[in-house]
């Protein structure tokens, strides 16, 4: 007798439940809420009327768990989140489900408020030298820091590059601007707020170590280090379940599935979303990040290129649209080929020359965990897997096609980081060292030693395999 079949996950694995074949929809969406959750939602509500009775507020932390509760309810009701609940929508319903990844959940705003707290309060503080000093190398610990902490060595960056003297940026509206871009990274586990402070840091120790304030100028600079803040505003952490075929980056065989991931991670084409359709198929992610961009920057209290001319304004407009887009990992081979194209006759005062450069050093600092010491670099490695694997769970309960590099059953860690190293990290980086050879030991060893790294641990799981 044929069996209605649902099929879900159970702390990361797959598993599956038959029905009857006479057994309704709504019968199995009656599997119910867990007791206990009823159970702990009862206990709460009887804590708050007690604490409300006695101290006359409810606690912030008791809000938060109230918070906590009522989001996992909802996740539990709700028609989009349980896998078997797919089986009963429409073919048009499943239509319409596909082009938009799941939201991110917003930040609390209990949270955001005390971030933004601590950041003010700390603003006027003065740091130690030894921290400026690490602050301009690639050893620097993001782990080691809050992110209202985080804001404030943002800020020390904008001012340690004289920005707000030579730009006449005021510090209340640079205040703004940080906490403003702070605010549209959404708490997911890799292209978070974090990863774009370590961009941000990554790009201002190589301003540093090559002496760049000697060999371009401030508003340059600015692009730099902006463009690199701000090149991926408002990422949900989701590619698209359907992504455009990719050719490999090296010759023989198919791209590794990290290499496979940069280039099409933020291609939404196939399944015409959105964004897909406002961009025209053109880096629908690269130009939502750049629309954010500016309009952060549209706000008066934000807007710290408001004192610049006009033409000053259009070339910092240009340069951070430009710099934020040569991070589409699909375009690659294309800017790294005009950069070696150049290397042999490059010239700082060549305008072409300097733009692919700057999104040579953006294209740099946008993948640089490797070159960062390993208890710095490895943990981002899991979150991206991370971000892979939230993405592939979510295709199979929706029954998405999923692609291998993404699906914790078929990623090899070791392995895939060992192909993304060989043909995407060193080629970039060992261009750009040969234009800066001070950045040999500061970039290039670290990565090599990364490599050496995974290729023991690769020898290893297969000796023991």
């Amino acid at each position: 007798m044929a069996t209605k079949i649902i099929h879900f996950l159970v702390h990361g694995r797959r598993e599956h439940a038959e029905f009857r074949p006479d057994c309704s929809a709504a019968d199995m969406r009656g599997l119910g809420m867990p007791l206990e959750l009823d159970n702990m939602e009862h206990r709460l509500h009887h804590l708050e009327r007690r604490v409300i009775e006695e101290v006359g507020d409810v606690p912030e932390v008791l809000h938060e768990l109230q918070i906590q509760v009522e989001s996992f309810k909802k996740k539990l009701e709700s028609l989009e989140h349980m896998s078997w609940l797919g089986l009963f929508r429409t073919d048009r319903d499943l239509h319409l489900a596909h082009p938009k990844p799941p939201t991110p959940q917003p930040r609390a705003r209990e949270g955001l408020q005390k971030v933004r707290r601590r950041f003010l309060h700390m603003s006027s503080l003065q740091l130690t030298e030894d921290i400026k000093e690490h602050l301009k190398t690639p050893l620097f610990d993001n782990w080691q820091w809050e992110e209202s902490e985080l804001l404030v060595l943002l800020q020390l960056m904008f001012n340690d590059l004289d920005f707000l003297a030579l730009l006449y940026i005021e510090p209340d509206v640079l205040h703004n601007f940080l906490f403003d871009v702070y605010r549209h990274y959404n708490d997911i586990p890799f292209h978070n707020f974090r990863h774009c402070f370590c961009v941000t840091q990554m790009m201002y120790s190589l301003i540093w170590l090559t002496d760049l304030r000697t060999k371009l100028p401030p508003l340059d600079l600015l692009v730099l280090l902006t463009s690199t803040l701000c090149h991926d505003l408002d990422h949900t952490g989701y590619n698209n379940a359907y992504q455009v075929p990719t050719p490999p980056l090296y010759p023989g065989t198919g791209p590794c599935p990290i290499t496979v991931f940069l280039l099409v991670k933020h291609q939404q084409i196939n399944a015409m979303t959105d964004l897909a359709l406002r961009y025209n198929n053109q880096s629908p992610l690269e130009n939502h990040h750049c629309t954010m961009t500016f309009g952060i920057l549209s706000k008066p209290e934000c807007n710290i290129l408001k004192n610049l001319s006009h033409q000053q304004y259009r070339h910092v407009r240009a340069g951070l649209i430009r710099c934020i887009l040569a991070t589409d990992m699909a375009r690659h081979n294309e800017i790294l080929h005009q950069f070696r194209t150049l290397h042999p006759v490059f010239d700082f005062t060549n305008k072409e020359h300097k733009e692919v450069l700057m999104k040579i050093m953006v294209k740099v600092s946008d993948i640089s965990n490797e070159a960062r010491p390993l208890a710095v670099s490895e943990p981002w490695m899991d979150r991206l897997l991370q971000e892979f694997f939230n993405q592939s769970d979510t295709e199979k309960l929706k029954g998405l096609p999923v692609a291998p590099f993404m699906d914790r059953d078929q990623v090899f860690k070791p392995s895939s980081q060992i192909s993304f190293i060989q043909f995407v990290l060193l080629p970039l980086f060992t261009e750009l060292t040969k234009l800066f050879p001070c950045l040999e030991q500061h970039i290039l060893k670290p990565v090599q030693q990364a490599l050496e790294y995974y290729s023991n641990m690769d020898r290893a799981m297969k000796q023991k395999e």
